[in-house]
């Protein structure tokens, strides 16, 4: 993604290329908004950011998970 995106959007659909995910992203255009956090996606499908409260879901896996 070459493209500035407001992270005031609070559902981002990301892909397997995102990985390892953290939050914020460097397209967002306030990138420095909150310290980066990294985001253990892959287990769930889905995860969401401490600091924003952004809900990240990635592409192509079942959002929540059983044990």
């Amino acid at each position: 993604m070459s493209e500035l995106h407001d992270n005031t959007q609070r559902v981002i659909e990301v892909n397997e290329d995102d990985l390892p995910l953290h939050c914020p992203m460097p397209q967002h255009a306030d990138w420095n908004a909150h310290p980066r956090v990294y985001l253990p996606i892959e287990v769930r499908g889905d995860a969401l950011c401490p600091y924003c409260g952004t809900l990240y879901r990635l592409k192509g896996k079942p959002s929540g998970g059983s044990h």
